[in-house]
């Protein structure tokens, strides 16, 4: 593969497709969690009013939206204000992991907590975790309740787990899955079920959406692991390599460690091992993978996922709903950002 993927103009389209999908309720989104965020306290305000302008392509939000449409979900803002409950969870797992990761840039601008500092992005985390959770109660569904405070138990377990094998290059690939199931997968799942559970659908559709969802999050993680070895800083909005220098085990690295040979496995084990790692390494490890077309493994890998999540859809009468939806799959593959 090349050094970067081009972003092919039918897959810029579904995300554009996805989008005008829901009209302007993804404005009314943002208008809800900017209206629920609301603060006296002048910090709060300062850094959730940074962090919401920073952007971001609002994929889980656009999922919740976009997936009770499919259930024909029409009267009501129960989608709107559940939407904006999905992306105040991820939000505030950003602003967690900026700080667990020592992260200086997010979405191409500076994180918060390089302006801020540590406690403040923590408390202004737990802030939005709190919003999110009032609104869920105001809601009133047990059922959703129980799905989106369950995920939230996830993401963290699978944060967890991912420091708790920080630096083993031996990491099994079903670990890895294991890991990126629960802090990436585990919302985009809980994001389209939403949608079928807003919609009073039978357990079969819920069944599927989640299926959709998850299989969908799974492929998203896989590139963007993948990104962070051979994009660039500019399109990717991040440091590139920033896996690598935390030293995090991402698939390109486990897929690299089954191929080398074993003078490459003790350089690997010996620079994850390290408590820094250097330009000089992260270049070495590049032509290593490079070398063993680690990244098309990586994407042959996700291509599996995304037949899933496409096929997920197929209990579904056709609709320009479903067909949205299931040309989205190849965004999470083809994407450059």
């Amino acid at each position: 593969m090349g050094s970067v993927i081009p972003l092919k103009k039918e897959v810029d389209n579904s995300y554009l497709e996805l989008v005008n999908l829901v009209g302007n309720k993804l404005n009314d989104v943002n208008q809800q969690i900017k209206y629920k965020l609301a603060s006296e306290i002048n910090l709060i305000h300062k850094m959730t009013s940074y962090h919401l302008k920073s952007g971001g392509k609002k994929i889980r939000p656009l999922l919740t939206l976009s997936s009770a449409k499919l259930c024909g979900y029409e009267n009501g803002i129960r989608d709107v204000n559940l939407a904006a409950c999905v992306e105040l969870i991820h939000n505030a797992t950003l602003l967690h992991d900026d700080v667990i990761d020592n992260s200086n840039l997010r979405r191409g601008i500076k994180t918060s907590n390089t302006i801020w500092g540590n406690k403040s992005s923590i408390l202004v985390g737990d802030y939005l975790l709190s919003r999110c959770f009032e609104m869920m109660v105001e809601d009133g569904s047990p059922e959703i309740l129980k799905l989106l405070s369950s995920t939230s138990s996830k993401i963290a377990q699978g944060e967890i787990s991912q420091l708790e094998y920080k630096g083993e290059i031996d990491i099994l690939e079903e670990t890895y899955f294991n890991i990126i199931n629960s802090k990436t997968a585990a919302l985009f799942a809980a994001a389209t079920r939403v949608g079928a559970c807003i919609a009073n659908k039978n357990k079969k559709e819920k069944d599927a959406l989640e299926s959709y969802g998850r299989n969908l999050g799974l492929a998203f993680q896989i590139a963007d692991d993948a990104l962070d070895y051979y994009s660039t800083k500019t399109i990717f909005g991040k440091e590139i390599g920033k896996d690598f220098y935390e030293g995090k085990v991402t698939l390109p690295i486990i897929f690299l460690c089954q191929k080398a040979n074993l003078d490459e496995k003790i350089f690997l084990e010996k620079i994850f091992k390290k408590k820094n790692r250097s330009k000089q390494e992260f270049s070495e490890t590049q032509n290593l993978i490079k070398k063993y077309n680690s990244i098309d493994s990586c994407f042959k890998r996700a291509e599996h996922f995304v037949n899933i999540s496409y096929n997920s859809l197929n209990i579904f009468n056709p609709s320009k709903e479903k067909s949205i939806l299931q040309n989205l799959t190849s965004f999470s593959l083809e994407r450059s950002f």
